[in-house]
This record gives C-alpha cells, structure tokens and sequence, in this order.
C-alpha cells in the first residue's frame, strides 16, 4: 500500500471486504497521523476524534486492520507494540536506543549480503524485517 497523503480510509476498509464503522476510521486515522504509535497513544488520539470510543473498540479494531493489511505493527526489542499505515514495501525501521524514537528506513540496495538468507531452511522468503539501532540526531547532541 505504502504512503498515502489523504487516504480515503472508508474506501480502504471496503477493499479488503471490512464494514466501515466509526472506530476502524478513527483508528486508522489515529494511526496514520502518529506513525509509529503505541497504543495507549492510539487510544489517546482515536478519542480526540470519536470521544465515545472504548479501549477495547480499539484494541479490536488495531487487530482487525492488521490481519487485514491496513496497518502494521511492529514490535523493536524492548517496546511495546508501535503500529502505522505503511504496509506492503517491506521497509525497515530504526530506533533510538537512547528516546526510543522510531523513523522509517527504506530497503537496503545494491549487494546486501546479510539481507540474503544463507540457509532458509526450506522456506520461500518473501519478507525481511530489519531493525536498525542507532541514537538519533537529538540525542546524539545531548551526549
């Protein structure tokens, strides 16, 4: 799917067969807006759009759009779940170990060889997922 700058969200829910209802758009409202979110944040921002919304319309509603494709969740080592609505380019992340702040990382290009599996074991790889660590810019100055 990738980025989108206005997504029609009702129209995303119905092209993967999903009834439209007001939590499912506020979640992936919520979603979108805070790329990378957990989800008491999620909770938090769904509410400032549908104030009605119940933890647990969210927490069903992010797994429903998950095992549908129209978000994602990713979890680094040592977070919590973190969600956004860039699915299906199969890019990569990288964390702050110091803030703990996560931005997107395009796929690695020309002659990665450990991104290529020496052994899959039997299995037909489709999908790498990469976690880069690192200090961002902002706390790379504070040190």
């Amino acid at each position: 799917m990738g980025v989108v700058s206005n997504p029609d969200f009702s129209q995303q829910l119905r092209d993967v067969a999903l009834r439209v209802t007001r939590p499912r758009l506020a979640v992936l409202e919520a979603v979108h807006a805070h790329p990378h979110a957990d989800t008491e944040t999620v909770i938090a921002v769904a509410r400032g759009i549908l104030p009605e919304v119940s933890h647990q319309a969210v927490y069903d509603s992010l797994h429903t759009l998950t095992t549908a494709g129209l978000v994602r969740s990713i979890k680094p080592a040592g977070s919590v779940a973190r969600y956004e609505t860039r699915t299906g380019d199969n890019h990569h992340h990288v964390v702050c170990r110091s803030c703990g702040s996560i931005a997107d990382v395009d796929c690695a290009v020309g002659h990665t060889p450990c991104l290529t599996a020496s052994d899959s074991r039997g299995f037909v790889v489709d999908e790498a997922e990469v976690i880069y660590w690192g200090t961002c810019s902002e706390c790379s100055v504070r040190t």
